[in-house]
This record gives structure tokens, C-alpha cells and sequence, in this order.
């Protein structure tokens, strides 16, 4: 395609979440090139020749065609709640819902749910083609996906999907069953001040950025319990809460470790591990 055809067909689009290399024109995602290759380097991926990979929640697909350009032999993007929205008409409502001050609808009971014509899968559907890719598309429900009937892969990307989980410990077993030897599991956590115990802060409505997709954030201690608990026989942070910081971040930490009472006790952050077999 040329430049022209190439800039038509991604303003098309209408939503990207990914900004992606479409040979020399980038698309305007919502995480920039930069905040991306940043990601990619916090998750200290392993070298990915002759490996199978498996991307869960795969969206616009920059993790997965990243896989396949440093060398996996095999990549499966596989999605269902992204590629089934309308995003931009699902961005729309939830700014009215908040303009108004009324609670969204769960996405799957209103209008901008459409698991036939996958309206969100556009994005991943032009950047394949130009990009040339052998990456395989999956659209299933990831919690239906079976060993038996996908197979098992060397590595799996559970990259933000985790906090979006009703149930977290279900869903971190299915991600154990799928993988073969590692799972990088990058997720929305929580530091939970004075606490060192295994702990999660649950979003009943849609407190965690206006979206009531979001249910669960853990902490470290608890997103490495989980694992765990789900099949992994190791886990290793790769990236962890924040450091205290600024004097006043440090007052606030010794505050809620005497129990001395000073404002919200949770810090929110993004968390990495990997999770082996």
C-alpha cells in the first residue's frame, strides 16, 4: 500500500490502543511507540527464536508482531472482549455516563457489543496485512480455550487482562494450562501501606478509571500467591511496587505501618512477573 493508502485506511479505523511500526507510519495509539518500548523492556522478554507464543488479550496486536519479528517460529493472537467492542462508540458513553454522573452499563448488554462483525479487530486486521504477518488470529474467549484444542506454548503474554478478571485465580489457571514453560503476566496492582500480607482491592462498579470491566487489583503478594496457587512452581517479580519516593511518600509509609491514619493506605501501579512451570 502507499503512504496515502496506508494514512486513509488507519484514520479509518477510528481507535487505536496501539501505537504500531506500519513500515514507516505509525498509528496514533492511545499508548504511545515510546510507553511501548518501555513495556516491552520492563517484561525483559526471553530470546523468542523457534518459540511458540500465545498473546492473550492481543488488541490492536503490537506484542504479538513484536514476537514475530524477534524471531518466534509461531505467534497466536488471541482476543474476544476487545475485538468484539465498538470502541470509539464505547469511549463516547462511558464520557456522557461520567459527564452525568451515572454508572456504565456492563459493554456486552449495551449497543457497542458486536461478537459477529468484530468492529474492535479492525486495527489488528490492517496492521496483519500490511505488516505481512503470519501471526494467527484467535477470537475466542480465552477462559474457553482448551490445551487439547490450541496447544500448549513455550511462552504466553497475559499482558493487562488480569485486574479485568471476575475471578483471578480461574483465569491464572487457565493461563497456567496454556503455558509450556513461561507466562509474563503484567498487570494493574495495588501497594497496600503497612500491609505485607496477600491482599486485592475489589472495584464492584466502575471506580478503577470509569470502567466496569475492571474487578480486581492485587498486590504483589497476592498476584504471586495467585500464581502459585494456579500451577506455576516459580514466579519472579520483574517489576514491583514503587519506591517510596518523595519524603512525603515515605512520612505516609510509616504512618500506615504505626497505623497512624493518613489519607488513602493503596497506591496504585503496574506490575510484572514471570510465572514458570
Amino acid at each position: 500500500m502507499a503512504d496515502t493508502e496506508i494514512a486513509k485506511a488507519v484514520n479509518e479505523i477510528g481507535f487505536w490502543w496501539h501505537s504500531i511500526d506500519l513500515n514507516g507510519f505509525i498509528t496514533p495509539g492511545g499508548k504511545s511507540q515510546q510507553l511501548l518500548h518501555n513495556e516491552w523492556r520492563a517484561m525483559e522478554v526471553p530470546d523468542l527464536s523457534g518459540k511458540s507464543v500465545l498473546d492473550i488479550g492481543a488488541w490492536d496486536g503490537f506484542f504479538s508482531f513484536a514476537a514475530e519479528r524477534l524471531g518466534a517460529e509461531s505467534v497466536v493472537a488471541l482476543d474476544h472482549y476487545v475485538w468484539a467492542t465498538d470502541r470509539p462508540g464505547l469511549a463516547k458513553y462511558r464520557q456522557e455516563c461520567m459527564r452525568v454522573a451515572r454508572e456504565p452499563d456492563p459493554v456486552e448488554t449495551t449497543k457497542f457489543w458486536n461478537p459477529v462483525d468484530l468492529p474492535g479487530k479492525s486495527g489488528f486486521d490492517l496492521a496483519h496485512r500490511i505488516l505481512d504477518s503470519k501471526v494467527t488470529a484467535l477470537n475466542q474467549d480465552f477462559l474457553l480455550a482448551s490445551s487439547a484444542e490450541i496447544g500448549t506454548f513455550d511462552v504466553v503474554f497475559f499482558l493487562g487482562v488480569l485486574y479485568h478478571m471476575k475471578n483471578p485465580l480461574e483465569s491464572l489457571e487457565k493461563v497456567a494450562e496454556l503455558t509450556r514453560t513461561l507466562a509474563i503476566i503484567e498487570t494493574h496492582a495495588v501497594e497496600i501501606l503497612g500491609q505485607s500480607q496477600s491482599l486485592a482491592e475489589f472495584y464492584p462498579a466502575s471506580e478503577l478509571n470509569g470502567d466496569p470491566s475492571n474487578w480486581w487489583g492485587p498486590n504483589i503478594a497476592a498476584l504471586v500467591g495467585l500464581c502459585k496457587a494456579a500451577g506455576f512452581s516459580r514466579v519472579v517479580v520483574k517489576k514491583g511496587p514503587p519506591g517510596l519516593g518523595s519524603i512525603k511518600s515515605i512520612a505516609r509509609h510509616i504512618a500506615a505501618t504505626l497505623g497512624i491514619p493518613w489519607g488513602t493506605r493503596a497506591r496504585h501501579y503496574r506490575a510484572i512477573v514471570h510465572a514458570w512451570k
